[in-house]
């Protein structure tokens, strides 16, 4: 069983309210009864096991992947990646590092830095965390706005670096 902060509050955080069709993936129990509470007869709800993740083709405004192990959790993420919807916002819930109440152990924990680095390729960032229990961290990506996107520069030199 893990120990979750309320309902209301895990939904004011990751934002459940403004989404339309919600996806969770590995999700516990206990956090998946927490969601269903927490949304109106309006909105979707649907859960999947990791390795199902792939046969579902359809968009979501709100997905949350629970995921504390690295290991196998590069196609997880690619496959998560693919079915956000273009405003939609990708939670990766992970085990803290210092704790002790994981099935992982801290050596094999994924983390913000991992993260970071499988949705580079896919243009999402990190821009919120969220604590949804003593254990777990959730970190939120959503795709780079333009203003966010570096700028390419051209095959020419940088001012003030000519003939360096």
């Amino acid at each position: 069983m893990i120990p979750l902060r309320g309902t209301a509050e895990i939904a004011s955080r990751l934002e459940v309210a403004a989404a339309g069709c919600i996806l969770l993936v590995e999700a516990p129990d206990e956090f998946t009864k927490a969601i269903e509470a927490a949304i109106s007869p309006e909105q979707t709800l649907r859960t999947t096991e990791a390795r199902a993740l792939r046969s579902i083709k359809e968009p979501f405004d709100l997905i949350v992947l629970w995921q504390e192990s690295r290991v196998g959790s590069q196609s997880v993420l690619e496959a998560a990646a693919k079915r956000l919807a273009p405003d939609g916002r990708l939670w990766v819930a992970t085990a803290l590092r210092k704790v002790s109440g994981s099935r992982t152990p801290a050596i094999h924990r994924l983390d913000l830095a991992d993260l970071k680095k499988a949705f580079e390729k896919p243009g999402l960032v990190a821009d919120r965390e969220a604590r949804l229990s003593a254990w777990h961290v959730a970190h939120r990506f959503t795709r780079r706005r333009c203003e966010e996107t570096p700028r390419r520069l051209s095959g020419r030199a940088p001012r003030g670096r000519e003939g360096a």
